[in-house]
């Protein structure tokens, strides 16, 4: 027998669909279990006051478990309880999936990567402007602010720009191989230098600084060695930097040359500059982000060069930050980088759980009152009350089909609601995303959190309100 009893706390609607789950899932998960049906209908409505009041716990339960829908403060329960108390996942089918969460270790979220932000063409943007954008890359993740200087021209400017950022606290490089530009902006605080090659490396010694090392033609790789071996001799700092190729321009040799740059220069630190794979591909940047992140992780790579110029990799700088935790754990602990950083899985969710067609058959039987519940499933929308189950694909088909029904509860501000929620759902359907009414749909890093509109609704909707009152009252 188990030691571990958990006394699971719910609603009169979910009340089947909780048993059948624990009936497969308690023996695998190894706990003994009871059930509570409070009298209320919808579990998401319970406040932890309010279950406070007629919890009854077996004498050989060990935790509580409520709907992670449970509003209140937990010490309530337990207080009554006399046992801990949590708050489970707010659908109950994800279940399984709660009691087989890996666990991570205390390390995760520590990274050696780091992440240098280029603001492209500075010349071209004021000084407030420069500054406002260094502020949003250091909240993003940025450790370094590179000023990304204009090929063929010399920008006067340069060392103010540099002296203000250095004053704000940030760390900065200059992105020039002009020895006119980058003199004055070492000068002025900046402590790295991209880039040096065999055209400007005579004037690295006079910096002072760190530089990184590019090759005169990458695809070749010449004056790559020579200007290593001459900032050596002169114990120049740098990092080396092979050049990351765009596709169909030879990102796959490029890949090997870092390869074989680390195998040739086991101990000498390096950066990948990763803009010309997420500014120059039509995707979506976080999967390359995340892709090269791991390329970097494996190779000792420790400074990536990122910019967020194009739409699609406006948030680069975020997802690097994200990537660098996700593969830094991954490899220090020879694991998968899966089912550790949901954040960075933002199009479609890792798993989604639909009601079964048996469930919504039931509900429009179970329920008492005319509220509409809105799930997705089959690939179709879904909207249900009590003796009302409508499908279909199209949102507006539904709403039609709702409005044949002749309803009496729909005031502006609740028909705006149904098809703000609907939007959602039909969003959810096209590209394989959980629905939950009420809730923002999952973005990842890029999710804004939603305030429950089914409350706020309630001055327009009596019918509703009293119906939930009367289930608190119960």
């Amino acid at each position: 027998m188990a030691d571990r009893h958990i006394h699971f706390v719910t609603g009169k609607l979910a009340e089947a669909s909780l048993r059948s789950l624990l009936s497969e899932l308690a023996p695998r998960a190894g706990f003994e279990y009871s059930v509570q049906v409070l009298n209320i209908t919808v579990a998401a409505l319970m406040t932890t006051t309010w279950v406070a009041k007629r919890i009854e716990v077996p004498g050989i339960a060990t935790e509580v478990m409520v709907t992670g829908y449970c509003r209140g403060d937990l010490s309530e329960i337990e207080a009554v309880a006399r046992l801990p108390v949590v708050r489970g996942p707010k659908d109950l089918r994800l279940l399984p999936d709660w009691f087989d969460q890996p666990t991570l270790a205390d390390d995760y979220g520590e990274y050696d990567v780091e992440i240098i932000a280029e603001i492209n063409h500075a010349p071209s943007f004021t000084l407030t402007q420069i500054l406002e954008e260094a502020r949003r890359l250091k909240q993003a993740g940025a450790d370094r602010i590179d000023i990304g200087c204009d090929p063929g021209a010399i920008w006067t400017g340069v060392a103010e720009c540099v002296k203000a950022l250095v004053d704000e606290g940030f760390e900065v490089s200059v992105d020039s191989l002009e020895p006119r530009e980058i003199a004055p902006a070492v000068a002025a605080g900046a402590s790295l230098v991209l880039s040096v090659n065999s055209s400007n490396r005579q004037h690295a010694a006079d910096w002072g600084c760190e530089v990184v090392v590019i090759p005169d033609d990458p695809k070749s790789l010449s004056g790559f060695d020579e200007t290593i071996e001459f900032l050596a001799q002169r114990n120049v700092p740098f990092r080396l930097d092979p050049i990351l190729e765009p596709i169909s321009f030879g990102f796959t040799e490029s890949i090997v040359r870092y390869y074989e740059t680390r195998r040739r220069y086991p101990e000498d630190e390096m950066m990948m500059g990763i803009g010309n794979l997420t500014e120059l591909t039509d995707v979506d940047s976080a999967g390359l982000n995340v892709m090269l992140l791991g390329i970097c992780q494996e190779l000792g790579i420790r400074s990536v060069l990122t910019t967020q110029v194009i739409n699609w990799a406006q948030t680069s700088v975020r997802e690097c930050d994200l990537a660098r935790r996700l593969m830094r754990y991954a490899l220090h602990h020879r694991t998968l980088p899966k089912r550790i950083e949901p954040r960075l899985v933002t199009l479609r969710d890792a798993k989604i759980t639909e009601p079964t067609e048996e469930e919504l058959a039931r509900l429009p039987v179970e329920i008492k009152d005319q509220n509409y519940r809105i799930f997705v499933a089959q690939q179709l929308l879904h909207l249900v009350a009590s003796g009302m189950h409508l499908t279909d694909t199209d949102p507006l088909a539904l709403f039609e089909k709702l409005d044949e029904t002749k309803p009496t509860n729909l005031s502006p501000s609740h028909a705006f609601y149904l098809g703000f929620e609907l939007c959602k759902a039909m969003t959810a359907m096209h590209l394989g995303k959980q629905y939950r009414q009420d809730e923002a749909l999952d973005w990842g890093y890029l999710t804004h959190e939603e305030v429950s509109h089914r409350i706020n609704l309630h001055k327009d909707r009596p019918d509703r309100e009293r119906s939930e009152k009367n289930d608190e009252r119960s």
